[in-house]
């Protein structure tokens, strides 16, 4: 599969001639900005690294032995719990990093300040989906691993020639992928769009005249806004192999799906806008430029969002594809992704508002559409298209493109 080193890629989206490559700035002097696009994410201060985003990369391995263990039929019900709500010292992981860790995924499940902080009814029933579609992995499908699904009973699928086996819930949903899927926008896009890089969580109390002073946090080589833009970046790019060249092939989660629609000729080159984006407005709260660092925060808003929706509609499709030739598994493994992506939905953030692109009411409609009666074994082509069309309207591109 075609990979794109990203931080080779230089495109110049603002110069001034006043300007110096080094980011060291004397404390209490503004610096008047004189930015350059960065051709890789490396930043730093006396010498040494100002970035750091350790905590996302551990929430991503989490995230990756979970949806490994959901596949896993021997697993208890118990053990994909605690890997879910992990608690510090608990033996829940293959990786003992992991299991020293204080830091778990369910907590930063629908957490981000801007969306739940007033509203923890909708954030705990968005982590209630989560608890409830490993529930029912454990006790409902992995039960029936050797039954064979009929509409209305769970078990398992082949698809097609003798291809993959899919095992599926009563509505034939693949819990697993529920799981991954929401994920990408429970957890990554809602903590890097709505959470880190909010306006009010970067410029919470006195982040603004302390990141102008340059003020590090305690014993830290950055700034609180610094290292606020690094956490939001490390939850797209926090697995990869060198962060700061990504080449998307970190994870397979919001890492992976950036670089698959990038390979897509109709959306060729967002990838690159992404980065762009976050490494130019990381340079922009180096030079106290804070104009430039929220324009960044709209082009991501924006393009982070548009990747969500293109799978969601791209998913959708091929399940209506698979069903127009006779393959109910691989229907049901394209729209347990679309699925999941379609949940992601009201995780994204259009620009300049304090809204999603989807409202969670309308992705409780549209899930309720799929699952209805018999779930994926009576949904209809039409109503595939015309959920298809509805998202792909949303965000400005045709059904045909996200194909």
């Amino acid at each position: 599969m075609k990979r794109v080193v990203l931080g080779l890629t230089v495109v110049t989206a603002m110069a001034f001639n006043a300007c110096s490559s080094d980011n060291d700035v004397a404390l209490s002097i503004p610096q008047e900005p004189g930015i350059e696009q960065p051709t890789s994410y490396e930043f730093t201060r006396d010498g040494e690294s100002t970035v750091s985003f350790g905590g996302q990369t551990t929430r991503i391995a989490m995230a990756t032995e979970l949806v490994t263990a959901l596949k896993i039929n021997t697993t208890t019900e118990t053990e994909l719990n605690n890997m879910f709500a992990h608690v510090e010292g608990e033996a829940d992981f293959s990786d003992a990093e992991l299991n020293t860790s204080g830091k778990n995924i369910r907590s930063k499940v629908a957490a981000s300040n801007d969306f739940f902080a007033a509203n923890t009814t909708g954030s705990n029933a968005i982590k209630a989906d989560f608890d409830s579609w490993i529930s029912e992995q454990a006790t409902t499908v992995f039960p029936n691993w050797s039954v064979e699904a009929t509409a209305g009973t769970a078990g398992f699928k082949q698809e097609a020639g003798g291809g993959a086996i899919r095992y599926v819930n009563a509505k034939g949903l693949e819990l697993n992928q529920a799981v991954a899927k929401g994920l990408i926008g429970g957890l990554m896009a809602d903590q890097i769009l709505n959470n880190y890089l909010s306006i009010a969580v970067l410029d919470a109390g006195d982040n603004r005249t302390n990141n102008t002073n340059k003020v590090l946090e305690d014993g830290k080589s950055y700034t609180t806004m610094e290292h606020k833009w690094d956490e939001a970046f490390g939850y797209l790019y926090g697995a990869e192999a060198n962060p700061a060249f990504p080449t998307l092939s970190g994870d397979a989660f919001l890492n992976n799906y950036l670089g698959k629609v990038d390979e897509d000729g109709d959306f060729a080159g967002i990838a690159t806008t992404v980065f762009n984006a976050f490494a130019l407005g990381r340079a922009a709260i180096i030079a106290n430029d804070y104009d430039l660092r929220d324009e960044q925060v709209a082009i991501l808003r924006a393009n982070i969002s548009k990747v969500i929706a293109v799978r969601a509609v791209h998913y959708l499709q091929g399940g209506k594809n698979a069903l127009a030739a006779g393959d109910m598994a691989k229907t049901f493994h394209q729209l347990s992704e679309g699925f999941g992506f379609m949940y992601s939905l009201q995780f994204t953030r259009e620009p300049n508002t304090d809204a999603p692109y989807v409202l969670d009411s309308e992705v409780e409609d549209f899930s309720n559409q799929l699952l209805n009666g018999n779930g994926f074994w009576d949904v209809t082509p039409e109503t595939l298209n015309t959920m298809s069309e509805s998202i792909a309207t949303r965000f400005g591109f045709s059904v045909q493109q996200a194909l």
